[in-house]
């Protein structure tokens, strides 16, 4: 079988060129870079930069800018020229059952318009659908821009993702959405790339991107709220599994003998896996924690909201102090069994029940020193309930990078 040959010659090299510098603009942490610099960054003579710049702005990619006087050396003044992260956009959509989260940003990943649409109580997966419609749109407008405008848009979602077929296989928490066609929807309307991965593993990357944790080879970001679940980076690469699953941190049984059997429910009576709280949920969840309190005589706000528990507990009142430590230890019990398995080094914790802080997050760290070898630095989430969208974001911009190096 004849071997295809790489292609070669001068607009080859040209194209090359062009990515080279376009890329170490990008990577500058100045507004602008002159032509001396990118020279020294890429290795390419000032004649090829000056070259591939002008490419770069015939596509509309860089633009020349006057350097401020105090910059400026005796003699001919330098050229320096910016990159133009206002020549594309797109979006990140994170999609919950009780809310959707749409985060509109310019090609250096800064936010333009951001639109938070909440989830009735009772919507269905179509329902739904129309919500993430609506919210797009909305938060397109207010970026200045039209639907078309988007270069590539990332979705998050709860569940098991197949991210090749852009299909969702399970979505336990949102009937109706399993089997959904989400992505070839959002195709068809968007006329761009669409991508859709599970929300806690965007939300890892997310966090290691604007989180605070970009030293972070290895990282786990655990959801904990009403479901629990993890997204795993593992030496520098997203862990997903075989089948999507990996890090379904709620699924897995932790022995239980500080509850009776029939409080923590098992998989039988709970119904199916795929449409009941999991084992673990039920156990650590913020159900299980509003349980704890109420047998405990600890005040909750409306709706069984527990947010009253943590606050008792930071004014030291001592039934709220125990029911935290009991909740605390239950949650250790499973994190300690994930770090066992794939020790990231660090953890970061999100969802409803990360807006208690250092409260609940303290007493975790010490439950987690005894059932732990090597230990593992755990914060709360920096990026709070943004932490899918700007994950999603992140996703979107690695569809889109390599577009403009290759225009180039």
């Amino acid at each position: 079988m004849p071997t295809q040959r790489a292609a070669t010659g001068p607009h080859v090299l040209r194209a090359m060129n062009a990515g080279a510098v376009l890329a170490a603009l990008r990577a500058t942490d100045a507004p602008a870079a002159s032509v001396s610099a990118l020279a020294a960054a890429t290795g390419l003579s000032r004649p090829a930069v000056t070259r591939a710049l002008a490419a770069l702005a015939e596509d509309g990619l860089v633009e020349t800018v006057t350097a401020a006087p105090e910059a400026a050396a005796p003699g001919r003044p330098a050229q320096h020229v910016r990159f133009r992260a206002e020549a594309g956009h797109v979006a990140g959509v994170d999609i919950g059952p009780h809310k959707v989260l749409v985060v509109i940003a310019d090609l250096a990943g800064g936010a333009r318009a951001e639109r938070r649409v909440t989830v009735g109580q009772d919507v269905d997966g179509p329902g739904l659908f129309e919500t993430v419609r609506t919210a797009l749109t909305a938060a397109v407008a207010e970026a200045g821009l039209a639907p078309a405008d988007l270069r590539a848009v990332s979705v998050g979602t709860p569940g098991i993702v197949d991210r090749e077929r852009g299909e969702i296989l399970v979505a336990p928490s949102i009937p109706g959405w399993a089997g959904l066609p989400v992505v070839p929807r959002l195709r068809e309307w968007l006329h761009c790339p669409v991508l859709i991965d599970n929300d806690v593993d965007l939300a890892v990357l997310g966090e290691r991107w604007r989180g605070g944790s970009g030293d972070a080879d290895s990282l786990v970001f655990v959801q904990w709220g009403e479901r629990i679940g993890a997204g795993m980076l593992l030496d520098g690469r997203p862990f997903r599994g075989a089948g999507g699953a990996a890090g379904e941190l709620g699924f897995i049984d932790v022995p239980s003998g500080d509850v009776p059997s029939d409080r923590v429910g098992d998989a039988a009576s709970a119904g199916p896996l795929t449409s009941a709280l999991g084992p673990f949920e039920r156990f650590a969840g913020a159900g299980a924690i509003r349980r704890l309190a109420e047998e405990a005589g600890v005040a909750l706000g409306p709706d069984g909201e527990i947010g009253p528990l943590f606050a008792a507990a930071a004014a030291g009142d001592p039934a709220a102090v125990a029911v935290v430590d009991r909740a605390a230890d239950r949650f250790a019990r499973g994190l300690a069994t994930l770090l066992l398995l794939v020790d990231p080094g660090r953890v970061v914790i999100g969802g409803g029940l990360s807006r208690a802080g250092e409260t609940l997050l303290g007493p975790v760290r010490r439950h987690l020193r005894d059932r732990t070898l090597t230990g593992a630095e755990v914060t709360a989430s920096a990026l709070g309930e943004r932490a899918v969208a700007v994950g999603a974001l992140r996703r979107a911009l690695d569809v889109v990078e390599p577009t403009l190096i290759a225009s180039a």
